[in-house]
């Protein structure tokens, strides 16, 4: 058990507070100047600097800073934040783990305690991340993809049950349970801690960006990448600025008809439009009172969406009847009633706390909506849906016109179109019992309840139910080429469905139980049908996917599908029945009656009331109570993995999963110093918007790739590739899925989309200078002639999920340097985490008006100055063609100047450790 902190008590806040017949140890805010007026997040952070105060790393300095926050400036103060706890799903925790057993054995190296490595705060790693939807549509879906899934990852859940017996406070929930989301709000999450006499707020860490679902219930927490949350596990704290917050006051309450889904994509359109990235959101007002706890947890999910680092509601009576209903024990419940109210961490509908910047939104100006087709932040009403379809497919039709944004055709080649202008091809399809069917543009070919945003959401799910329902009732069925999935976060959403008698109608509109886990939304959407499959390449249709998740980005849903839709469940299901983005549901008929009448949106669509009744007479304590009776013992077929023993991991030369990575070979307990860079070329160019899920591998691995070869010459048949999130633990299969994303374009590589470059080292082979080449196959011929690699960017680089293998990948890949015009947080923190310096063009410049393309040789001075133990504003970069500029330094504290100098995160806690 980690050792408690003994405070310095500067401010003499040590106290006691008295629940029931427990008494605990409680550090009061009120006992610091200017504590009241504080937003409820940074009383969060002020009771963690007043109880870890040891006079060092945090201060009665750092103290006071939080207390006189000016809520205007621009963050400059760092503190050291140490989260309560980490929590982590399997993608990115079994790296996390891979990193822990290597380090174990650098440490032995050096000549330290392999046991020194060791979680000393509680880590909990959810196995969601990798049941792939394959079977759907039949009964015995769910059970056939778990076989598959355990098919599939044995190696990986063998590995982290090793974990699991070496680590101390280290705990796996097992596949098939839930997402990790949900089973931490559910289960996992305390709202307060108590360890050794202590009660302090829950605060976390993980390694999951939509970790921020948990600040639906007051838990202040937000994603990192995988090596931020290894640093913390092994109890370093979070060195971060204190932020700004911005108050979103909600007023009113929400219309009839309108979802959860709907106000969290209004929220996400404002926040995005604001601009959040980097800051805390805090909800206020009234209206935040009216939301339900399962709504709070819905917006708050979505944080990574609008930007924000974290986007949380505070405690009030709300929040005490979900822990009620989710079989927290009365004493929990009373104790974090006692302590928020004791603490001034209870919602005052009423006040108005110092912010940064405030929004507001009347909660009953929300109108049904939808997202995409590749972005969740671009809401559509869904009145407007159809018409906004048929002026976006064509971006997805024929061969874009990169430079202009638009589609550009000779006249012969235009695409057909019809009567409204639309483009259209209309394609037969023949389906194995031989019936015949026509797919078109806007097709939809996935339609998927999927885990993460809404499966939370009772309301939203029921009304799904209902929605099927009476569709059954009237005749209507999904159409033939939509697959169609439904994968709850938690078991508790089936049992209110039997409970409800509702099952039976998802059934027979195909929405079957494929699994409890990330499914469509990460990838995970299994292939389409073979005859659709077929007919969507072979005509290059512009399909799409429908799906109840929270991102939407290209790519990541389906390699067949070009463009994808955010929805709340009931409209998922109508969708199924419609079964193209063409049909306007709100005015015309999405399917026929037994009767051949036509049926309308509004004619299927459940009111609150029904969907309230079904609510309150299907969901109770005694389903949460049965689901998490003993949620990390797992089922028969996950206790009877064989698992080695030891505290140092035995490795498997053979495996394809799990491999002990290079980041640690030949290092010395010395420093190297930090180096400037020359000679460097560019490995890609790229534009805004390119996300982690550009850079970083997921989804399927296809048998031409680099990482398919290597695949298949390990003797890995194609129908065992299995994801690269599968594969995570594997170095080897990651380095070449890095920047291999299908919809990625590298401006260097005109006219491929993909992981391509051209490789300068190769000039004499290729025509007008150098040869297109897979990247990671140039990036091999860049390190072996020993020629430093940068990457040119936009903005927003980096944005989407918090992916540790986006830094890990480019930092194997050779790159030393990224210059972009401007980062999202964990991107950037992360390449520093990995070695990889972060740097930005002057305001309003970019690689186009500084005319750069990419084909020139670069130099960066200036780096050393880090040696000097400080960090500089700007260093110099200079080309061979005469481009000169100063680069913003994206160092941004102390202490990641620490991590840079030590050539990385891991590198700096190893060497901590052994030292102490």
């Amino acid at each position: 058990m980690k050792e408690t902190v003994v405070s310095a008590n500067s401010f003499n806040a040590r106290s006691t507070l008295q629940v029931g017949d427990e008494s605990y140890e409680i550090f009061r805010l009120d006992k610091v100047e200017g504590s009241a007026r504080l937003p409820y997040s940074l009383k969060v952070l002020l009771e963690n600097l007043l109880r870890t105060e040891d006079g060092a790393n945090i201060t009665a300095d750092h103290i006071r800073a939080i207390g006189g926050w000016d809520s205007q400036a621009q963050p400059s103060q760092e503190i050291q934040f140490t989260p309560a706890r980490v929590i982590m799903q399997d993608f990115t925790g079994v790296p996390c783990v891979v990193d822990l057993a290597t380090m174990r054995e650098a440490v032995k190296e050096l000549g330290g305690n392999p046991a020194k490595i060791n979680p000393l705060a509680p880590a909990e790693l959810v196995i969601d991340h990798s049941v792939i939807a394959d079977k759907f549509g039949t009964n015995d879906a769910f059970a056939q993809n778990v076989e598959l899934e355990y098919g599939r990852n044995k190696e990986r859940y063998q590995f982290l049950r090793w974990g699991q017996t070496a680590f101390d406070e280290f705990k796996v929930v097992p596949p098939g349970t839930g997402i990790v989301h949900q089973v931490n709000i559910e289960h996992l999450a305390r709202s307060i801690m108590v360890r050794n006499g202590q009660a302090y707020p829950d605060t976390l860490v993980g390694t999951d960006s939509h970790t921020t679902m948990v600040n639906g219930l007051g838990v202040l927490g937000w994603g990192v990448g995988g090596i931020e949350a290894e640093a913390a596990m092994l109890g370093q704290p979070v060195s971060m600025l204190i932020p700004r917050v911005v108050g979103f006051k909600l007023t009113g309450e929400l219309t009839p008809g309108t979802t959860a889904t709907d106000l969290v994509l209004t929220i996400t359109e404002m926040l995005r439009q604001h601009g959040v990235v980097g800051k805390f959101v805090e909800f206020y007002g009234e209206g935040v009172a009216a939301t339900s706890l399962a709504n709070r947890a819905t917006i708050g999910n979505m944080s990574p969406e609008f930007g924000s680092t974290a986007a949380i509601f505070p405690i009030d009576g709300e929040t005490l009847n979900y822990l009620k209903l989710t079989g927290r024990s009365e004493q929990q419940v009373a104790l974090v009633e006692a302590y928020a109210k004791e603490q001034g961490l209870w919602l005052d509908p009423a006040a108005e706390p110092d912010f940064s910047e405030k929004l507001e939104l009347d909660l009953s100006t929300v109108v049904p909506s939808i997202a995409g087709p590749k972005r969740p932040q671009d809401r559509i009403v869904l009145a407007e849906a159809a018409q906004q379809f048929s002026q976006d497919v064509r971006n997805y039709v024929g061969e874009a016109d990169e430079e202009a944004g638009k589609e550009s055709f000779p006249a012969s080649d235009a695409p057909a179109v019809d009567h409204n202008g639309v483009p259209t091809k209309p394609t037969q399809v023949t389906a194995p019992d031989g019936t015949v069917y026509e797919i078109d543009h806007g097709a939809v070919t996935v339609a998927a309840i999927t885990s993460c945003t809404n499966t939370s959401n009772p309301y939203v799910m029921v009304a799904a139910a209902l929605v099927a329902k009476k569709a059954v009732e009237k005749g209507l069925t999904r159409k033939p080429w939509v697959k169609t999935t439904l994968a709850p976060g938690s078991k508790v959403v089936m049992d209110y469905y039997d409970r409800a008698g509702l099952t039976p109608y998802l059934d027979k509109l195909g929405f079957n139980l494929v699994g409890y886990g990330c499914t469509t939304c990460i990838g995970n959407s299994g292939p389409l049908p073979e005859e659709v499959s077929q007919a969507v390449n072979e005509a290059d249709l512009a399909v799409t996917s429908v799906l109840s998740g929270n991102r939407n980005f290209e790519g990541r849903i389906n390699p067949d599908v070009k463009m994808n839709y955010l929805a709340s469940p009931p409209l998922v299901v109508a969708y199924a029945i419609a079964g193209s983005m063409k049909v306007d549901i709100t005015k015309e008929a999405i399917g026929k009656d037994t009767e051949g009448d036509p049926v309308y949106l509004k004619d299927i669509w459940p009111s609150e009331a029904e969907v309230n009744e079904v609510v309150a007479s299907a969901i109770g304590q005694d389903m949460f109570a049965t689901s998490y009776e003993d949620v990390f013992a797992g089922d028969a077929q996950w206790q009877a993995l064989p698992i080695p023993t030891g505290n140092t991991f035995e490795w498997d030369a053979e495996s394809t999963y799990v491999r002990k990575p290079p980041y640690f070979e030949g290092m010395t307990m010395e420093t190297t110093p930090v180096e400037d860079i020359s000679g460097a070329r560019v490995l890609a160019k790229l534009g805004d918007s390119v996300t982690t899920d550009h850079i970083s591998p997921a989804g399927a691995i296809k048998a031409d790739t680099p990482a398919g070869k290597y695949l298949t010459e390990h003797g890995v048949e194609r129908r065992d590739f299995n994801s690269y999130g599968s594969r995570r633990g594997n170095h080897e299969v990651m380095i070449r899925g890095t920047f291999a994303n299908i919809r990625l374009r590298n401006q260097i590589a005109p006219g491929t989309e993909g992981g391509f470059t051209r490789d300068f080292t190769r000039a004499a082979e290729g025509e007008g200078g150098a040869p297109v080449s897979f990247i990671y196959d140039a990036s091999q011929n860049y390190q072996a002639a020993g020629i430093p690699l940068v990457i040119l960017a936009g903005k927003e680089y980096g944005s989407g999920s918090s992916r540790d293998w986006a830094a890990k990948g480019t930092a194997l890949l050779g790159v030393k340097a990224v210059v972009a015009e401007s980062y999202e947080r964990i991107h950037r923190s992360n390449l520093i985490g990995m070695g990889v310096l972060p740097l930005q063009f002057p305001e309003g410049a970019s690689a186009l008006t500084l005319g750069l393309t990419g084909e020139e040789t670069f130099s960066i001075t200036g780096i050393t100055a880090l040696n000097d133990g400080g960090i500089p504003e700007t260093v110099k970069v200079t080309t061979d063609t005469g481009v000169e500029f100063d680069a913003k330094v994206r160092i941004d504290t102390p202490g990641e100047a620490d991590y840079y100098r030590n050539g990385g995160i891991m590198q700096y806690v190893l060497r901590s450790l052994i030292r102490k």
